[in-house]
């Protein structure tokens, strides 16, 4: 067992991607390290494997005129995609990560305001192209179709083997620009945060010196920063590998094939996992003798006697077997789901992130964690509560060298995030005596009363959601200077969830101070809108209009 705040020392001090790509190629060789299906059939890439074709790619990019270039990608997750990202970062040319559940007019958008030169992508989103394509004033002038991969990468490599090493002998520098990322836009226009290589590396270096894992299952959406230092990046320090999930509604199916050793997912993911095995438990008929064993495991718990995963071995076979870890972020996490997953022998690691920060700024360690927490900063950057009210709580400060180097093309909108050094991320929160962060709630949906009691909606829905299982989701906002809740409910497991919901919600502000109670509720017929990250989108009121 590692001590509580003791990190792991098998990190390489890389600066740059190229120096982390280098360094897990070098280590890792000919193991393995992506696992695929392509058109039916399996494929198996080793680190040499993806070192070639980053290589052949990135040199045909390069013969193109695609150096100094800002590239944009658009492709579901493949591993295509990885490497396209790695062959542009390598170049040291900037990629444009681009969210494909994103219109066509959106993306243009996004492309006219990065000055993107070269676009890599699938056949799969061949209409958002065309709108692009389409579109007065687009800077684009190399449109690269990734269902013809392997023809470019032959083609590099028959540049580099005819004498022409531009592209492999090019260096990369700490401080070049590396992506330009447009924030998902819950309550607004997306903007473009820049992120340099020192910021990427930073952030990768500081998550593998707190939490390492081996075999993972990644299907978090490859254009996120999440994705990134969870699954990618990891893989290249600490010489793992994984299955790249190309349809989430194969998850289970891909955990039982490849079992995982840890994932990374957002609280939706994890929530689900959680009811289904309540919802499973509860069709065999063995609730009961899942709560007894749950009871028995914390006891001997106690006395450091583990038998979980014997205990609750059928569970953990439907999950592939092997599931120790998940890391959690995206979004807040209800500690009931956190708990009860650690019961059964899945320990879930918390954290909290931000793209402007590449994205990790606090987590649990496997061995030193709070359950309802975020966890402690990333040995990569200090957090601080600036002007804390008599609770502790106020706006949650960042500084480090995972914090970007701002806006692109946005001087005014960076110099308004930026206190001094300190990045000034929007979103509240409190730090224990511990060090430990809880969050509390984002600064723009702060929900200011006529009387001038500031009330957190996030608090207020994570309450909820804790207390009434049959709440589905819930978004908590302000109407008529008084607290509004609109809910989506469970039906299907509570029928008569509508009308159990206004006495609840009586007996819910019974509980809370007066300035908290909720005064309007109201019930939807289906999901709220999101963002394509699973966020609700708070610019919808309740009657659907912007």
């Amino acid at each position: 067992m590692k001590k509580k705040n003791e990190l792991y020392d098998n990190v390489p001090p890389v600066k740059t991607i190229k120096e982390l790509v280098t360094y897990g190629v070098g280590k890792g060789q000919d193991e393995k390290i992506l696992i695929y299906h392509k058109d039916g059939v399996e494929h198996i890439k080793t680190f040499n494997d993806v070192w070639y074709d980053i290589n052949g790619l990135g040199a045909y990019l390069f013969s193109i005129g695609l150096k100094g270039s800002h590239i944009a990608l658009i492709d579901k997750n493949s591993y295509e995609w990885i490497i396209s990202y790695f062959a542009v970062l390598l170049g040291s040319d900037v990629l444009i990560p681009l969210d494909p559940k994103l219109s066509g007019e959106d993306l243009a958008e996004q492309l006219i305001e990065s000055d993107c030169n070269g676009i890599l992508y699938s056949e799969h989103f061949k209409d958002q192209v065309d709108v692009i394509r389409n579109t007065p004033c687009m800077p684009i002038k190399e449109y690269l179709e990734i269902e013809k991969f392997d023809e470019y990468v032959a083609e590099g490599h028959r540049i580099i083997d005819g004498g022409n090493r531009e592209y492999p002998d090019h260096e990369v520098k700490p401080e070049d620009l590396a992506c330009i990322v447009f924030t998902s836009g819950t309550t607004g226009k997306s903007k473009g945060v820049m992120l340099s290589h020192k910021n990427l590396t930073a952030d990768a270096t500081a998550s593998c010196k707190v939490v390492q894992g081996h075999c993972t299952v990644g299907f978090l959406p490859l254009n996120h920063t999440y994705s990134w230092v969870s699954t990618i990046f990891a893989a290249f320090i600490c010489i793992g590998y994984g299955y790249i999930c190309g349809d989430i509604k194969n998850l289970v199916k891909d955990f039982q094939k490849y079992h995982p050793q840890n994932f990374a997912g957002v609280p939706l993911v994890i929530e689900t996992i959680y009811k289904n095995i309540w919802r499973s438990a509860k069709k065999q008929g063995s609730e009961e003798k899942l709560r007894k064993g749950i009871k028995i495991s914390r006891f001997l718990l106690k006395f450091g006697i583990d038998v979980r995963r014997k205990m609750f071995k059928q569970i953990h076979d439907h999950l592939g077997g092997n599931l120790e870890m998940i890391i959690c972020g995206g979004a807040s996490l209800d500690p009931e789901y956190e708990q009860g997953l650690y019961d059964i022998g899945i320990q879930t690691l918390n954290g909290y992130g931000i793209t402007e920060c590449s994205p990790a700024v606090t987590t649990n360690r496997q061995n030193n964690y709070k359950i309802g927490s975020v966890g402690l900063p990333m040995p990569c950057n200090e957090i601080k509560i600036n002007e804390p009210d008599e609770d502790g709580v106020g706006e949650i400060y960042v500084r480090g060298d995972n914090v970007m180097m701002g806006y692109y093309k946005d001087p005014e909108a960076t110099a308004a995030v930026f206190d001094g050094e300190w990045f000034k991320t929007g979103d509240f929160g409190r730090i224990d005596e511990d060090g430990f962060l809880f969050f509390v709630g984002r600064k723009k949906n702060l929900i200011i009363l006529s009387n001038g009691k500031n009330v957190s909606p996030e608090e207020l829905e994570t309450k909820l959601m804790q207390r009434y299982h049959y709440i589905k989701e819930v978004m908590v906002y302000e109407e008529k200077s008084h607290i509004a809740a609109e809910f989506f409910l469970d039906t299907d497991e509570y029928p008569d969830a509508k009308e159990r919901i206004n006495k609840d919600v009586h007996e819910f502000n019974a509980a809370n101070p007066k300035w908290k109670c909720i005064r309007y509720v109201k019930v939807r017929d289906e999901e709220f809108p999101k963002t394509t990250t699973l966020k609700i989108k708070r610019n919808y009121d309740a009657s659907g209009n912007k």
